[in-house]
């Protein structure tokens, strides 16, 4: 009986891998339909001076998210989600260059606004290791500050867009931010393979070709997340026991708002804990990277170093965190002269990893081969032991 019980409780478990194996691979996925225009508005025909203001508008069934990414001052990515499939952004470019007031960009009808975050980054921060520590707080070089960086025009392709910049420092390199914003739900094709839905976007950041001013300089980001009533203020770490897509990282780190009275995730910032020394990484390439506690910070002072948190916010909540990138022991910069994290920026709910399909039919394959040899052992002795008892009541004839 209690064979059975067991045999009993196997085979469910296989049934169950297989039930999530097939909800996975047959459910159909939430999509937004996306729309792209750079500069919305600018009636001049030359684009305007100083960078350029990206908006691209996924509209839903009875929401959309407007992301504009802007590169007047330093590089800012602005996220609005309204409850409305008909809400617009509205543009007043002289008051949107003049950088003095707020107002000069407005998503209407400002009734439909549920949730608004921005993303500000700032500066990058080089420090000198040589004692192979991986403190960041000494022997720190001046910061480069982002807005004055000189920045190229966006590059678009579909929905996506490069941006590079340069500090008058540079000799030579850059750092490069890459937008993407996504139809659906996917998964980044090269590392750390981000998984990503229809309410988030993602941001490559890399460092390429720069000189160091040091030999064993490593490198910090700093970022700015601005917002209203609920700004991201602090950093979540969760943990894995799966790296299918991110081999040997088990983690992913959320900087989130605080709780509000409605328990709900409104927005997130989000990336796992690794940067690359390669444009095309091996697995020895991957360092790790860490983060600092979240900071209350000065919002006048954000929204004078960005276009777009001038023109949007009034009063701009902000908190600012460094993401450092390397540990003692790991190469530094001048090794490869090539540096490049991923992030992503979304409304709602952050996505998470589950197992694949691969891995839950392996799973399914490792548990269901024991329990079919088993339920085959337990039909062959069953069937001997009825012949055996068969024969012990058979009584031959005299």
């Amino acid at each position: 009986m209690a064979a059975v019980q067991e045999r009993s409780r196997g085979l469910g478990c296989v049934l169950l891998v297989v039930s999530v194996f097939t909800l996975s691979h047959c459910a159909t996925s939430f999509r937004r339909q996306l729309s792209v225009e750079l500069n919305p508005g600018h009636s001049s025909s030359s684009p305007p001076p100083g960078g350029d203001l990206l908006h691209i508008r996924a509209a839903g069934n009875n929401d959309t998210l407007h992301f504009l990414f802007c590169s007047l001052r330093a590089p800012t990515l602005l996220l609005v989600h309204t409850n409305t499939s008909s809400s617009t952004v509205q543009v007043n470019w002289n008051q949107f260059l003049d950088g003095n007031h707020s107002g000069g960009l407005k998503v209407e009808p400002e009734s439909s606004i549920v949730y608004s975050t921005a993303i500000v980054f700032s500066r990058l921060l080089e420090y000198d290791d040589s004692n192979d520590t991986a403190d960041p707080t000494s022997d720190l070089f001046p910061p480069y500050q982002l807005d004055d960086f000189t920045w190229s025009r966006l590059n678009l392709s579909g929905a996506s867009a490069l941006l590079c910049g340069a500090a008058a420092s540079f000799t030579n390199g850059s750092l490069c931010l890459q937008l993407s914003v996504f139809d659906e739900e996917g998964r980044g094709q090269s590392w750390p393979r981000l998984l990503h839905t229809a309410n988030s976007s993602q941001l490559g950041v890399w460092l390429d070709g720069v000189s160091p001013r040091a030999t064993h300089s490593r490198f910090l980001l700093e970022l700015q997340a601005v917002g209203g009533a609920y700004p991201l203020s602090r950093v979540e770490v969760h943990r894995s026991i799966d790296d299918e897509f991110t081999p040997s990282i088990f983690q992913v780190s959320r900087w989130v708002p605080s709780a509000n009275s409605s328990s709900d995730v409104l927005g997130f910032l989000q990336w796992k804990p690794v940067a690359y020394r390669q444009p095309h990484p091996a697995l020895e390439d991957a360092t790790p990277c860490r983060h600092s506690e979240p900071r209350p910070q000065s919002g006048e002072a954000t929204a004078a170093t960005s276009r777009l948190i001038r023109a949007f916010y009034t009063e701009p909540e902000t908190f600012g965190l460094n993401v450092s990138f390397g540990l003692a022991g790991d190469p530094f910069y001048n090794s490869t002269k090539f540096l490049s994290w991923t992030v992503l920026l979304g409304s709602g709910s952050p996505p998470v990893d589950s197992f694949s399909p691969l891995v839950l039919s392996m799973m399914a394959v490792g548990l269901g081969t024991p329990m079919i040899l088993l339920l085959l052992g337990g039909v062959c002795v069953c069937v001997h032991k009825r012949a055996a008892a068969m024969a012990a009541a058979y009584e031959p004839i005299n």
